[in-house]
């Protein structure tokens, strides 16, 4: 087919699932969105090409205000492209709630009405399965082992009391529930999630698994899992998940599939956690452990690279140790609050709230290290490196010794665990110290990672922490992602900033790019006619936070006294909230629901069952809460915005950003702090107008979204309320 054949038969595919109805239905600007994304699908140049030859490449960024229905939109056409081209839609969404949104509600409706049928999977990362393996060894039915206390981090060695008779008892309950089939080893489907504490230890994990000869492969709950991926058109995975297998073959082949990115505006933030790093100076007892199993094990398959371990193991403790040294010799006054400041930028004063276990950081400005670092920085990576080079020839050893000996598979397998476990530390320490060294050139405009080192306290002891990260989201997914990508689409209702793509484009490595088109589809609901924002102003300066929070409650609880359903009340900090709480009337404190104090979806459900009772019920959250948060109707009658959602002051990461931008002549705060504080405004608004029959109230007690200049910009980003504007009484 050509191109125009297969995107004609993408827009079919769509206009008969509309036309067929069965809970489908047309939608405004719906249909414009479809034939976009399958005009992209149609274009993109798959698979091999000619020898020399550039592929076509096809983006689009779309923005689909709610209401529209973009999951129809992309879903039909994308999948009718593939079917077509005999290739393959992997489907990216923020969450793993979302995933399963896809997976149990939109996709089985499509494949049931769609004239060509499709097989679609879910795939989630390894870690949501639990390890038969290891759980047998926790539950006392797979005979422990000294390798044991590997399984748990060196602060949560196993416990001999109580608690630890409390851990066996339940993975007991576990293995138990697995080996009845009354459970299947995913995470998500246990009634009760456990803490990620007691989780880790149990979770698999590609650095101790051996795959097909692991002894338990074919009870395996993961690889049980991917084989539903194997014949399947559509695989649904999470941004996280993709971005952690670019390069791992667990998903198809990037240049040949299609590749939709959902909620695509929280990509940007995703690559930042992928690509970040960190090491610890303090706790270093793991590479003694590490060396202890690698010799044993490498010493029994006769590797001739076991011999070095014990020099490497200790040249990188003594690393450590010296970098540990240093670190505090230089910036210890700085982490310790003692250098008399109140914070300010790169950190923070000892012990958060007079809280020693609260970690202070110090960012050495520009990522400039100081000189004396350099040295045992250098011989970190050196030494992590050649210690990472003698665990690979053991594993190698170790996977040819499973071939060939299946009867020894269970031991093997439980040899590889022990080393396996703790080799993703090191694994950490060589991809910190290479990003740490990392400097541009003096003069240079090239952007600088971010480094900074935390402390804290433990007991009678200090951890210290080394941390690294990209600044520029947009240049490693550039690097990651969009040089294998042939076809894509990516979507959400909240793409555009202050009016127009260019900071998302920017944010995603997007910007400039020639494959990328974009297209803005409205809402179909009628804002103006639906919802009322209202601007209610105060004396006190929002920069003040003290006068401002005192003024800004005052407000907030008379307002609190009109809600006759639902409502929502959406903080900027826990302190605010706090004080919001600690200010409620006695008659209204049973009307509140507050965030952290019940379980989520405890916490939703109780609210859901007010409201239909006829009973007012109001949610204290903060930006957890402002988006992803589905309540229609009665459920959110108003939001209240406390204050203008800015960006915490001290992210580290964000501060080495501004820094860069003053650094080149650029003014951080309207290039990159507006456009951010908008996105996030926007969705906390859009909480409040969910459906067509919706009528809703949007408060903002921050009176710099009326009076600045900055604040029209965002004022821009929103949907087009009709507005009030209720002066500081």
């Amino acid at each position: 087919m050509s191109t125009e054949e297969w995107s004609a038969k993408a827009l079919q595919a769509f206009d008969a699932m509309v036309q067929a109805g069965n809970g489908l239905r047309a939608r405004n600007g719906q249909r414009g969105m479809a034939e976009c994304v399958a005009h992209t699908f149609a274009k993109a140049q798959l698979g091999k090409v000619e020898d020399g030859a550039e592929p076509l490449r096809a983006i689009a960024v779309i923005q689909a205000g709610t209401g529209v229905g973009k999951s129809l939109a992309y879903c039909a056409p994308a999948i009718a492209i593939a079917l077509a081209r005999g290739t393959r839609v992997v489907i990216s969404t923020a969450t793993v709630a979302l995933q399963e949104q896809l997976v149990h509600k939109d996709l089985p409706l499509l494949a049931a009405q769609m004239a060509e049928p499709f097989r679609f999977a879910l795939a989630k990362g390894r870690g949501r399965y639990v390890c038969k393996l290891k759980l047998e060894r926790l539950a006392g039915q797979g005979g422990a082992d000294e390798g044991d206390d590997d399984l748990f981090p060196d602060d949560e060695l196993p416990a001999s009391s109580e608690v630890g008779e409390a851990r066996i008892r339940l993975y007991k309950g576990m293995a138990d529930a697995l080996a009845s089939s009354a459970w299947d080893g995913d995470r998500d489907s246990l009634h009760e999630q456990p803490d990620a504490a007691l989780w880790r230890p149990v979770a698999a994990e590609a650095s101790s698994c051996t795959g097909k000869h692991c002894p338990v492969f074919n009870e395996c709950s993961y690889f049980e899992a991917r084989k539903a991926l194997v014949g399947a058109q559509v695989i649904v995975v999470n941004h996280d998940l993709l971005l952690a297998s670019l390069g791992a073959r667990v998903l198809p082949e990037l240049d040949n599939c299609l590749l939709v990115l959902d909620e695509a505006h929280h990509l940007p933030a995703t690559a930042l956690e992928q690509f970040a790093c960190r090491m610890d100076l303090s706790r270093l007892a793991w590479v003694d452990r590490l060396a202890s199993r690698a010799l044993r094990v490498g010493t029994l398959l006769e590797v001739m690279e076991v011999a070095d371990i014990p020099a490497q193991a200790s040249a990188l403790r003594q690393a450590l140790q010296a970098m540990e040294r240093l670190v505090l010799d230089a910036y210890g006054p700085e982490l310790r609050g003692e250098t008399g400041e109140t914070g300010g930028r790169g950190q923070r004063r000892w012990g958060r709230a007079g809280d020693p276990a609260q970690p202070t950081r110090h960012r050495p400005p520009r990522g400039l290290l100081a000189a004396q670092l350099d040295a045992p920085l250098a011989e970190v990576a050196v030494h992590a490196s050649e210690f990472l080079e003698s665990l690979r020839a053991i594993a190698k050893a170790l996977r040819a010794a499973l071939r060939d000996t299946p009867l020894e598979a269970r031991r093997l397998a439980a040899l590889y665990a022990q080393i396996g476990m703790l080799a993703p530390r090191l694994e950490e320490v060589h991809a910190c110290a290479a990003l740490l060294q990392q400097a541009p050139a003096e003069g240079s405009t090239a952007v600088p990672a971010a480094k900074w080192f935390t402390l804290a306290q433990n007991g009678d002891f200090l951890l210290l922490h080394a941390h690294a990260s990209p600044v520029l989201p947009g240049n490693a997914l550039r690097q990651q992602l969009w040089g294998t990508v042939r076809g894509a689409v990516l979507t959400s209702a909240t793409l555009t900033s202050c009016g127009n793509f260019e900071f998302f484009l920017r944010e995603s490595g997007l910007w400039g790019d020639e494959a990328v088109t974009t297209l803005e589809v409205a809402s179909p609901f009628d804002y103006a006619a639906q919802g009322t924002l209202v601007l209610s102003e105060t004396h006190a300066d929002p920069k003040n936070a003290d006068a401002f929070n005192a003024e800004m409650v005052d407000a907030l609880l008379e307002d609190l006294t009109r809600v006759r359903a639902g409502a929502l009340v959406l903080f900027t900090s826990r302190e605010q909230m706090r004080r919001a709480v600690d200010a409620l009337a006695t008659d209204m404190r049973p009307r509140v629901l507050v965030q952290n104090q019940l379980p989520r979806p405890q916490l939703l459900a109780r609210h859901r069952e007010r409201v239909a009772a006829g009973e007012p019920s109001i949610i204290f959250g903060m930006q957890s809460f402002g988006e992803g948060l589905d309540l229609p109707g009665a459920l959110c009658e108003s939001v209240f915005i406390t204050k203008l959602p800015f960006a915490p002051p001290d992210d580290p990461v964000a501060e080495a950003r501004a820094e860069w931008l003053r650094s080149v002549g650029r003014d951080p705060f309207s290039e990159l702090v507006v456009p951010a504080t908008a996105l996030r405004l926007a969705q906390w608004a859009g909480r409040a107008i969910r459906s067509e029959e919706d009528q809703a109230h949007v408060y903002c007690y921050d009176r710099r979204l009326s009076r600045t200049s900055y604040g029209q910009r965002l004022l821009a980003s929103l949907p087009p309320f009709s507005r009030q504007t209720r002066a500081a009484s």
